[in-house]
């Protein structure tokens, strides 16, 4: 099950009241950016955020989910929360690999 474009639209609206925020198209699914740095995704209706020191201890109580077959897990975000994940992804930024520059 891909993601539909209503959840996709729900999702950027709310991460729209956190700077630095961006999403891309991505096999079917959608990537989450944070000053340029994935920090999670959106995969079958479901926000991901990848594991790090900081969203661990953000988010202790939220479930591990694998978002597609093979890959890592992730944790499961309520999106809404715009509150808690305007003070997570500051957190996170440093502990998030800096894209490669492309030739």
């Amino acid at each position: 099950m891909a993601t539909s474009k209503e959840f996709f639209e729900f999702v950027t609206e709310c991460l729209s009241k956190i700077d630095g925020t961006s999403s891309r198209p991505m096999m079917g699914e959608y990537v989450l950016y944070y000053f340029g740095r994935v920090f999670g995704g959106i995969y079958d209706n479901r926000v991901l955020i990848k594991i790090t020191p900081s969203s661990l201890e953000f988010l202790a109580d939220a479930r591990k989910e694998i978002p597609y077959p093979g890959a890592k897990e992730m944790l499961s975000v309520d999106v809404e929360d715009t509150e808690l994940l305007s003070r997570l992804l500051p957190a996170m930024l440093d502990e998030l690999p800096i894209p490669k520059k492309r030739k």
